[in-house]
């Protein structure tokens, strides 16, 4: 997967139920676990500051009622003092009058849907000590658990008719050393043979497995997993959920993504394909290699039946090893096999989709040109897009005939809108969840610039202008640095990289959606493979060269920022930057390319972007890795903070902390933060605000003394 993800994230859509969140928390009980709900924070002044971007409430998945007259939705809190989280359910009409919260537990509850017939509520809690499924009436009272298995579930599904349920559980991923050794049952260390032994944040001791249970309406019977002894993984990790399986609308039939490889074979593929697992007989289909001349050989996820059951649709990229390849809508008719690439007319990724009720069409999420919108899709392959404006959308769910989505922008976080998509112009904002911090504050503008580029083309820059921006003074300016490296720089709301608390800190931040980012056509996206150190790094210049001709920034105090790729575009530009810039902050990003490639858990990425193995000599890989960070350390003249978690699989922290060895052994004035407990993130709050503090610490340090 990409080194940064937060795009992908965002735009996962939450169909049949969801992949849970909380699967790492702690056991909560009420007698040692505060409540933790909507942070009443006052803020002094009216500026963005850390402790309000953790007292902000985070929208999770939202569901509409049979009947469109109620919407459930959940929403994660988040308290600092305590270093926790909450997840609560929230119901509200479907205009969005009497909003109020159904969760009285300290427990986490979330991923609610609507069952029999709308008369209850289905939602996991971790009530009992573990995350089960448990049901309640729409008003919060009778609450009951329906199930209590072995291991949490990490996701549910019920079929159409409730008679079954699909249930997301770990299942051993081959023995363990106190199997081997039953004598040594203390005993910590791993015996590894093969690869694929750690994935983004974990030792895969464990992966995910799909099984279905009968269900009566009171609890499961004949629990069984589809994937009995298969060494495969569905949901795929370490993002995918419930969006990866689906039910036929008769119930006979699951629609499951799945790549089945393992070791060595797994880390080079991103070959995954929808099958169908016939509930009665056992037998599964794949139906992505239908035939020979099938060339669906990249990543396949996501299936959704028609409502009538004779489609299916998914998303689909060609190419092997190519994660970032064109993500496509295609369609299958089941009687004829027929498949059809369905999305063609749009030049950019189908972030997520739905069926049109009527099933004559989708309507699907992507980014154009820096911001993320909801189109249609007709059978024909006609697309027209229904909104507009400064904003990404996502998270799409059809009520009746209205689409609930979400929207965020660089401005504020997750709403709950509605509309008619007859005229997605008229929105109807149906929560208003974080009103009361941004009434407190002011936000800087967001304006969007476009630039010529050393080789002619036009670049998309978003500029953030701080709060009470006066054009007469002289601010200092950061270059924002994407990760990815091929995720947007769309109208993204980020909790750390957050645009508006940098703007807040009386910083100018330019972020280019520089070559190598969807959006702009397939050629600009595909352009960052092999070229890591090449017109990309023109484009980041030609960005804060642009701006630094403008009066009100200070070009005497500029500074570089970014995470994953972006981190190693930091590490990069402090060996190229010609002396513009006074600071650098590089976050979980890639020092050295030749460590980073026998390290990293995903080598399809490495073998694409790079052209392979550091070892193997051909001028991809002699381009790819006479461009490692590492090789110009001695051209680096200005100070750096370097920031890693020791819990990122898919950047070792190694990188992070060769950086900062290697700035001191240099003389160059270095920090570093380092997590012993946080992934290629930062999760927990207390970490996300020494974040903040640090971060800004060390801007202020260089950059405004």
């Amino acid at each position: 997967m990409n080194w940064t993800k937060h795009a992908l994230l965002m735009a996962t859509t939450i169909v049949a139920g969801a992949l849970c969140s909380c699967g790492g928390e702690e056991k909560q009980t009420k007698a040692d676990t505060p409540f933790i709900g909507k942070n009443e924070i006052k803020i002094e002044g009216d500026r963005m500051i850390p402790e309000a971007l953790w007292a902000m409430g985070r929208i999770g998945n939202v569901s509409p009622s049979p009947d469109g007259k109620q919407i459930a939705y959940g929403v994660t809190y988040y308290s600092v003092p305590e270093n926790k989280s909450h997840r609560v359910i929230y119901m509200m009409n479907a205009d969005g009058t009497d909003n109020h919260m159904l969760t009285t537990s300290a427990a986490s509850e979330g991923d609610v849907t609507w069952i029999k017939g709308g008369t209850k509520l289905a939602y996991l809690s971790t009530e009992s000590g573990s995350n089960q499924l448990w049901e309640m009436n729409p008003d919060g009272t009778g609450r009951r658990q329906l199930t209590d298995t072995e291991k949490s579930l990490e996701g549910y599904s019920f079929s159409p008719d409730e008679t079954k349920v699909i249930l997301v559980m770990t299942v051993k991923n081959g023995p363990t050393t106190a199997d081997k050794h039953p004598d040594l049952p203390l005993a910590t260390g791993r015996v590894i043979t093969d690869l694929m032994y750690k994935h983004w944040d974990e030792w895969t001791d464990e992966i995910p497995h799909p099984y279905v249970a009968d269900f009566d309406g009171k609890g499961i019977s004949n629990l069984r997993d589809i994937l009995e002894g298969q060494p495969y993984e569905s949901p795929m990790r370490p993002f995918g959920g419930m969006e990866q399986l689906a039910w036929s609308p008769d119930g006979k039939t699951i629609a499951y993504t799945c790549r089945k490889k393992t070791g060595a074979a797994y880390s080079k593929s991103t070959d995954s394909d929808i099958y169908l697992y016939n509930i009665a007989t056992g037998e599964t289909q794949n139906i992505c290699k239908a035939s020979a001349t099938d060339k669906n050989m990249g990543y396949d996820t996501n299936p959704q039946y028609s409502p009538d059951g004779t489609m299916i649709a998914w998303q689909s990229m060609e190419r092997d090893g190519y994660e970032s390849d064109w993500n496509r809508l295609y369609v299958m008719d089941l009687a004829t096999g027929e498949k059809r690439f369905l999305s063609r007319a749009f030049d950019s990724n189908v972030d997520e989709f739905v069926w049109m009720p009527d099933g004559k069409g989708f309507y699907f999420s992507g980014v154009w040109h820096g911001t993320t919108m909801i189109y249609s899709l007709d059978l024909k392959g006609n697309v027209r897009q229904l909104t507009e404006g400064q904003y990404d959308f996502g998270s799409i769910t059809l009520m009746g005939d209205q689409i609930l989505c979400k929207r965020h922008s660089m401005a504020e976080a997750d709403e709950i809108y509605a509309f008619n998509p007859a005229n997605g112009k008229q929105l109807t904002q149906l929560t208003t969840e974080n009103k009361h911090i941004y009434d407190q504050i002011e936000r800087g503008k967001v304006e969007p610039r476009w630039m010529k580029t050393t080789d002619g083309k036009d670049m998309l820059t978003w500029v953030i202008y701080p709060p009470h921006f006066d054009p007469s003074k002289k601010y200092p300016t950061l270059l924002f640095c994407e990760g990815g490296p091929q995720s947007p720089v769309s109208q993204f709301w980020s909790y750390r990289w957050n645009f508006q608390i940098m703007a807040a800190n009386d910083y100018i931040i330019v972020a280019p959606n520089r070559r190598g980012l969807p959006g702009f056509g397939l050629e600009w996206n595909e352009a960052i493979s092999g070229d890591y150190g090449g017109q990309c790094m023109k484009d980041y210049l030609t960005a804060i060269d642009e701006m630094a001709k403008e009066p009100y920034v200070d070009a005497d105090r500029l500074g570089c920022v970014g995470a994953s790729f972006g981190g190693y575009s930091v590490y990069w530009l402090a060996g190229h930057h010609d002396k513009r810039f006074k600071a650098f902050i590089a976050h979980d990003g890639i020092f050295n390319l030749e460590q980073q490639y026998l390290e990293t858990e995903e080598l399809w990425f490495a073998n694409w972007d790079l052209g392979g193995p550091y070892w193997e000599k051909n001028k991809m890989t002699e381009h790819s890795f006479s461009n490692s960070p590492h090789r110009f350390v001695d051209k680096w003249d200005t100070p750096i903070l370097c920031i890693h978690g020791e819990k990122d699989y898919r950047i070792l922290a190694s990188q992070g902390m060769a950086a900062f060895n290697a700035a001191i052994i240099h003389g160059i004035p270095a920090e570093l933060l380092i997590y012993p407990d946080e992934n290629h993130w930062v999760l927990r709050p207390q970490n996300g605000v020494l974040w903040q503090r640090t971060y800004f610490e060390w801007l202020d340090k260089w950059l405004k003394n």
